[in-house]
């Protein structure tokens, strides 16, 4: 039977358990959402046109598929949007506290979602169960599952499902876990009842904005991702602007400050999975440390993680502005040197920009 003659009473029942289903499948919230995005549409033209999209050509050129779930997977009618929690628990026995890292001119910053291992697979596999288990309560649907995997509007869908609103800074927010959570999607034709979208409840408050080191931010919902830490160090494959390296402080990998002050996070909650918990004690590590890692040891230890996608090059790059903006100590300045004649020249470019930022501190203080 196909999905439109599907029983509306049974639908309808299969709508109101889906919740409890996703949470045996390990998601912290689910909604279903409609697939009219005209409005997000109209606003992701405009920033690609502006060119804020930078390098991630991705965005663009998929055409009207992104923002037409129908186009991408023909006979999508809606879309259930889930939600899992990452944020590590800190404190006695668990992470670092995120301020303290930041804090810690020595120490390697790492976005928090990164220090576990990469949760492409595992919200999947997840998604994937959920899928299997609504085929076996109606019977064939048509779907595909998508965790970052193709060109899906999945922060304004989410927000129609009722999963949380855009905040000024554009992650999601939800009122009862704050931002710190990944989110999935299932792309089907079976005509669920959908959700109410979630409101908006950012008010008057804007700490994101000044909050966010490079000031990529620049008004409520608009963020130029050539100017964001998470694009220069993740995205981003030549050298960083110059202009900006001074700006990335300590940050390696990623960046979660407008996250951090943002007051809808004292609601966050500590991750539930396993294997979202800190790996290899990325969570404290020292950058001289890092950055005295073979390739071979990059590829060990961060096997099964999202840090890998960027690649052993990228990662001495990030690294050499970072500990260009550390303290000059010998030790400091002595493993920056020891890969001055580093086999990659972006490594080499950003490693003697370091040295010559150590130098013009040590002339600027007489010495």
């Amino acid at each position: 039977m196909s999905p439109s003659a599907k029983d509306p009473a049974a639908l309808a029942a299969l709508g109101s358990e889906l919740v409890a289903l996703a949470r045996t499948r390990g998601f912290d919230a689910l909604g279903v959402a409609g697939v009219d995005l005209g409005a997000d549409a109209a606003h992701l033209e405009r920033w690609l046109d502006a060119g804020k999209h930078g390098e991630m050509d991705y965005m663009s050129k998929h055409g009207t598929r992104r923002t037409r779930p129908g186009e991408l997977v023909p006979g999508t009618v809606r879309v259930l949007s889930a939600r899992m929690n990452y944020w590590p628990r800190e404190g006695a026995g668990g992470a670092r506290e995120a301020p303290e890292q930041l804090r810690d001119p020595d120490g390697a910053y790492i976005s928090r979602y990164a220090l576990g291992r990469d949760y492409h697979k595992l919200l999947r596999n997840a998604l994937q169960g959920l899928a299997d288990d609504i085929v076996r309560r109606v019977g064939p649907m048509g779907y595909r599952v998508f965790v970052d995997s193709g060109p899906v509007l999945e922060k304004a869908l989410a927000r129609d499902a009722g999963i949380g609103w855009i905040g000024k800074h554009t992650n999601l927010i939800a009122r009862d876990a704050g931002s710190y959570f990944f989110i999935g999607e299932i792309l089907t034709d079976l005509p669920l009842p959908v959700d109410p979208p979630a409101s908006a409840h950012c008010g008057s408050c804007s700490a994101c904005i000044p909050a966010c080191p490079t000031g990529a931010i620049t008004a409520p919902g608009q963020l130029d991702a050539r100017r964001c830490i998470s694009y220069l160090t993740i995205e981003l494959h030549g050298a960083i602007p110059v202009e900006l390296r001074r700006l990335l402080g300590n940050r390696i990998y990623g960046c979660d400050d407008c996250q951090l002050v943002c007051p809808w996070n004292k609601f966050a909650r500590a991750a539930a999975h396993p294997d979202f918990k800190v790996r290899h004690g990325l969570d404290a590590a020292r950058l001289a440390e890092l950055f005295a890692w073979s390739e071979a040891e990059f590829l060990e230890r961060t096997e099964g993680s999202a840090i890998r996608r960027i690649g052993y090059e990228r990662w001495l790059r990030n690294i050499a502005v970072a500990l260009g903006n550390a303290p000059s100590t010998a030790a400091n300045i002595s493993c920056l040197a020891a890969r001055r004649e580093d086999p990659s020249a972006l490594v080499r470019e950003h490693v003697q920009w370091a040295l010559d930022e150590h130098a013009r501190r040590a002339a600027a203080l007489g010495r």
